[in-house]
């Protein structure tokens, strides 16, 4: 097959460019041709790797209908596949790529990262009607497939549930990779990604405050470099905060800013020597988390907040542990229970690391496939209908005009 993807893209910092660039990577090695449509935020020029065959100009109207109509006369594209999150195409509520949809002859399958319970007017109107065009919808969580339904009218015989993928990480000997990192006898929690006020990363450090003085070996990580759209906004200000905040609980010894985007090689050592994975999200309604995802693939004990992506992925199956609220309070009393019972952080591991065979890229990718393909042989057998009831119509006529 070949294929298109649209979305952000490497060099850019995003969780959804490493999204895509992962999913190319991984349908590339079943021998899938993927190119991709870079959608480009004005405040920074990237460099693009060979594979971007497109740029789109997020801010830039014309940029949409302009390259849907290229798509369209491309014959070496027989499938689009659309990353979506309201925020990385431009508009209101990202309604560009409404422009870009509308005007593209091509089958689309809808990657939905975001799909709000409570939407702006704006934001269902968006997403309902990518769902209406879409040849298919994929969401990744069950409750994020219900509301798409649900709420954006998606039909629900072309909503597919496919698991946020993660990196096959080279899995490696914690013990050792503490003492090669400078943390031996440490007691290791950890939060990455892209930092912003969205993360509740000092909801991590209030609870941390709540804990030091019974575990005194406790180090908590915050690994990830800040939001570069957050940085060209307003600067450092959120980390100079939370950098303010660990001065003054007295935490200086006990938090570590590993301030850098990390490469998957060492993203993995960090998650790897993590005793406890901490994902403090503040706000309730946040239905994808990728680096939580990334957690589970590597079999990490996990204690979150009570969001929709760790309710569905974490809570019910017990591959964690949830708190009530976003209370620091409450978080402590989940980070202490797991510190103080070594056979229990051990249990929730084997829980986590069961799933993780099954959200591995390879295998995410493979669903991706045949999603894919199945849809390719659906228009196919379309055509092929619609040719057959044209050709029977002029047979029909040919023979009435035989009788006459």
């Amino acid at each position: 097959m070949n294929i298109l993807n649209v979305g952000t893209y490497s060099p850019q910092q995003f969780g959804i460019a490493s999204f895509s660039q992962d999913l190319r990577d991984n349908l590339m090695r079943l021998g899938d041709s993927i190119s991709i449509a870079a959608v480009s935020d004005p405040h920074y020029t990237y460099q693009y790797p060979n594979e971007v065959s497109y740029v789109i100009r997020q801010t830039q109207k014309e940029d949409y209908a302009n390259t849907a109509n290229t798509v369209n006369r491309d014959i070496g594209i027989d499938l689009v596949i659309i990353q979506h999150e309201y925020g990385i195409y431009g508009g209101i509520a990202g309604d560009y790529l409404l422009d870009f949809t509308s005007h593209l002859e091509k089958p689309f399958v809808l990657v939905t990262h975001t799909v709000l319970p409570t939407p702006t007017t704006s934001q269902r109107t968006v997403l309902r009607n990518l769902c209406r065009q879409a040849a298919a919808v994929v969401c990744m969580t069950n409750n994020s497939a219900m509301l798409a339904c649900q709420i954006y009218e998606a039909e629900s015989e072309k909503v597919s549930v496919i698991q946020h993928g993660v990196p096959t990480f080279k899995q490696k000997n914690r013990c050792q990779l503490k003492r090669e990192y400078g943390f031996e006898d440490k007691d290791l929690i950890t939060t990455f990604g892209l930092i912003g006020p969205g993360k509740g990363i000092e909801i991590g450090i209030r609870a941390l405050k709540l804990l030091v003085a019974q575990h005194e070996n406790l180090m908590y990580l915050i690994v990830g470099r800040t939001h570069p759209l957050l940085v060209k906004l307003e600067g450092e200000r959120y980390r100079e905060m939370l950098t303010d905040l660990v001065i003054e609980l007295g935490l200086q010894d006990n938090v570590s800013f590993i301030n850098r985007f990390l490469e998957p090689e060492e993203l993995g050592n960090y998650l790897y020597m993590t005793d406890i994975y901490l994902s403090p999200y503040p706000q309730a309604d946040q239905a994808i988390s990728g680096t939580l995802a990334y957690a589970l693939g590597c079999g990490r004990a996990i204690v979150s907040t009570p969001y929709l992506y760790a309710q569905e992925m974490v809570a019910r199956r017990q591959r964690g542990l949830v708190a009530p609220d976003t209370a620091p309070k409450s978080l402590a009393e989940l980070l202490n229970r797991i510190l103080s019972e070594p056979d229990l952080k051990l249990i929730l591991e084997k829980r986590a690391a069961k799933l993780a065979r099954k959200i591995k890229w390879p295998y995410i990718a493979q669903q991706y496939a045949m999603l894919a393909k199945n849809i390719l042989k659906s228009e196919l057998a379309a055509i092929y209908s619609a040719c057959s009831q044209e050709r029977e119509a002029k047979w029909n006529v040919h023979a009435e005009l035989q009788v006459r």
